[in-house]
């Protein structure tokens, strides 16, 4: 019995090898750009002869396999964070061992970045800032509200940042196709409560997607959120001012303000400052510059 069971399985494993190839899971595995994770499926398949009761229990092979998959996965992505983590350690700490152990003691970073918590835009991957360099929080789709509606997390860290720390330079950044700009487009103006945490937040940039409505009601959707997106920054570049430390600096020239706009689709950067008139004293966005 315990022969017919192994030749079962023998075969169940030369069909399965076909069938992950032919059905193309092992490609979708391959995509996620780790060896570890490459090698999932095939390390179930190498286990299944071990484990033909299992697949009993289970009632089906495919039932078994995705068990398999489940652990592997979980198990491989920690290894792999490990893995990286080591990487760092060895390639990056203890070359540069004395700047990382100064950096323990203390920061001094001259900019402070407010991006979106969108996993595909990390100001620091993007811009090139190195441990130290930029003090940075990120929210959902980057916005800083007025001072009078009262503190959050993105205020109080600006406040760190300007008075503590004293960065020269705040940047505003943003990019294309992004969420919380969409769930702001879509909201119904009619609608006096916001259903969700979200919608709640990004409502804070209410004014910007008015004002993008009014100007491009003839474009399609998509098309609305990439002018609402560029227009939530400079409204966000705007709030800045209201904060006394921030305007107080800026007057002085201690602190300089950007706001960025960062395309995914092609890898550009849309750049503006904050200005003012010295005659008015009053502040204004502009001197667009686009990286390419």
């Amino acid at each position: 019995m315990a022969l017919t069971l192994c030749g079962r399985a023998r075969r169940l494993v030369s069909v399965s090898a076909t069938s992950v190839y032919s059905n193309g899971r092992l490609q979708r595995l391959q995509q996620t750009g780790s060896n570890r994770f490459q090698l999932g499926e095939a390390k179930a398949i190498r286990l299944l002869p071990r484990r033909t009761n299992m697949v009993q229990e289970l009632g089906s092979r495919e039932e078994f396999m995705q068990e398999n998959r489940d652990t592997e996965t979980s198990y491989d992505f920690l290894g792999e964070m490990r893995q990286r983590f080591l990487r760092f350690k060895r390639q990056k700490y203890l070359p540069q061992i004395e700047k990382f152990q100064a950096l323990a003691v203390a920061q001094s970073p001259k900019v402070m970045v407010i991006g979106c918590a969108d996993s595909r835009v990390c100001p620091s991957y993007v811009l090139g800032f190195q441990p130290g360099e930029a003090f940075t929080i990120r929210n959902v789709a980057n916005l800083i509200t007025p001072i009078q509606n009262g503190p959050t997390e993105t205020n109080s860290a600006l406040e760190f940042a300007v008075t503590t720390l004293q960065v020269e330079n705040i940047i505003v950044m943003g990019h294309s196709n992004c969420g919380g700009i969409a769930a702001l487009m879509n909201h119904q103006n009619h609608l006096e409560q916001p259903s969700s945490l979200v919608e709640r937040w990004v409502m804070n940039g209410k004014a910007a997607k008015l004002r993008t409505q009014e100007a491009s009601s003839h474009l399609s959707f998509d098309e609305q959120c990439r002018n609402c997106e560029k227009e939530s920054i400079k409204d966000s570049v705007m709030n800045l001012i209201t904060y006394p430390w921030i305007r107080d600096r800026v007057k002085s020239g201690e602190v300089k303000i950007h706001g960025c706009y960062y395309n995914l689709s092609d890898c550009s950067l849309e750049k503006w400052k904050l200005s003012s008139d010295k005659n008015s004293n009053e502040f204004y966005v502009s001197d667009k510059e686009i990286w390419n």
